[in-house]
């Protein structure tokens, strides 16, 4: 912690908190802490420590040393409650959700509650985990009975829920070849998805451009074999 808070940064700092990171935390680039990382490796203790701290600086860190095996359902869930902060529930929890044990199935749960930060890290870890694991792994079905909750709930969800939504048509789209049709023909009937993005110039990809790239660059279907960055 004094390691994080002597590399924090105010200018940093600004900007993170208009990409929705929340106090208590310095700013700290990602740079940084992936050398932290290197040094670490993972480190499953030491992962929960630095979350409890509720410093989102210490929480992401957490997210890149975690041995996401050793994860419980019960870890996660301590986890996904904490993550107030953009970074974290749309990052850090879905990664190492998704790289556990229990990532679909407490995905599946999260994208229910009425709390958006937590819906939002359970279509943010869905996004990931088809990703990562091969079709053969994956419910089909199941993920195509999303696509279609999606398109009827996509535009009466919250700003957050929307935008990962539209990832994750993009990430089926991507990954999952036997739903790449289905993928483009949901986001078409879907049209464009508005995101309120204050103070930043980020903007919503296109699904449809994004699936596109995918199959010109001819990606389709290639896994990740990691998600976290």
């Amino acid at each position: 912690m004094a390691d994080l808070q002597a590399n924090g940064s105010d200018s940093i700092k600004k900007v993170l908190l208009k990409h929705g990171v929340k106090e208590p935390f310095f700013g700290v680039k990602v740079e940084h802490l992936k050398t932290i990382q290197k040094k670490i490796k993972t480190d499953y203790q030491l992962a929960k420590d630095l979350y409890a701290t509720g410093n989102a600086d210490a929480m992401y860190l957490a997210g890149l040393i975690a041995d996401d095996k050793r994860m419980t359902k019960a870890d996660l869930q301590n986890w996904v409650k904490a993550a107030v902060s953009d970074n974290i529930n749309g990052y850090t929890v879905p990664w190492v959700a998704a790289e556990s044990n229990y990532g679909y199935e407490l995905a599946l749960e999260w994208t229910e509650s009425s709390e958006e930060y937590i819906a939002t890290a359970g279509w943010s870890t869905l996004s990931n985990v088809v990703a990562l694991k091969p079709d053969s792994e994956l419910d089909i079905n199941s993920l195509k009975v999303l696509l279609e909750r999606i398109e009827k709930s996509i535009h009466t969800s919250p700003n957050r829920v929307r935008s990962v939504m539209n990832g994750f048509i993009i990430a089926v789209g991507s990954y999952v070849t036997s739903l790449t049709d289905d993928a483009v023909a949901i986001a078409k009937r879907i049209g464009p998805v508005t995101v309120i993005k204050e103070g930043t110039a980020c903007k919503v990809p296109e699904a449809i451009d994004y699936i596109g790239k995918a199959k010109a660059r001819g990606s389709l279907g290639k896994k990740k074999k990691t998600v976290k960055c």
